[in-house]
């Protein structure tokens, strides 16, 4: 996609909803996303839940476990589309399964008067694509992807849409490099990271090798 990607910064992003279709009246009740750079966490996150409305239905509350009553006093989109539009700028954006939740984000910024098309102000990357490229044939959940890939998510009881992105930015450094995962287990304050790798390492199997 189109949008012009500044300083290397990726956006894993995931929204929470009241259902499963925004034609029929559907809406954003939770946006998660996470910022990294150089494939290292900045810190600099966003995470907004929102009055939808309307009431959610009871089996997408099975699946993240918001209330109608929890969202009460949360802001409506409208309060917050400048502030997410101007977050998502610039940047490449990583959703899995990104048909589901661009298409409820266009609908949100219609909504409100403010018409967006995402591909024109970010680049669009969808992980579930990537993920079926890579492994043909399987099960390509973000839970089943955690699994192959050892990537741990048993702090997870439901779906919430900050904690999703955390595990995406996981699964999508292992998938993209072997690299592994940063984001549950390290310190992250302000825009720095800090990494124990001392603590990983077994320092009695270590050697040193002459240069030839």
């Amino acid at each position: 996609m189109n949008g012009h990607i500044t300083g290397g910064r990726v956006v894993f992003l995931d929204t929470e909803t009241t259902g499963l279709d925004p034609r029929t009246g559907h809406r954003i009740i939770e946006i998660g996303c996470v910022e990294m750079r150089e494939r290292r966490l900045t810190g600099n996150n966003l995470h907004i839940y929102l009055q939808p409305d309307r009431e959610i239905d009871p089996g997408a509350m099975a699946v993240h476990g918001i209330s109608n009553e929890f969202l009460i006093d949360k802001p409506r989109f409208a309060e917050v589309s400048a502030q997410l539009r101007d977050y998502l700028t610039g940047a490449e954006l990583i959703i899995h399964n990104a048909d589901f939740d661009v298409g409820f984000l266009e609908h949100e910024f219609r909504l409100c008067d403010e018409p967006l098309v995402l591909s024109d102000v970010c680049r669009v990357t969808d992980s579930l694509a990537m993920a079926r490229k890579q492994f043909p044939g399987q099960r390509n959940s973000l839970d089943a992807l955690c699994k192959r890939l050892g990537v741990n998510n048993s702090h997870r009881t439901l779906h919430g849409a900050l904690l999703d992105s955390e595990i995406l930015a996981d699964v999508y450094l292992v998938m993209t490099g072997g690299q592994t995962a940063l984001s549950l287990d390290q310190e992250v304050s302000g825009k720095g990271v800090k990494v124990d790798l001392a603590a990983s390492l077994d320092l009695d199997q270590l050697r040193v090798v002459s240069a030839s």
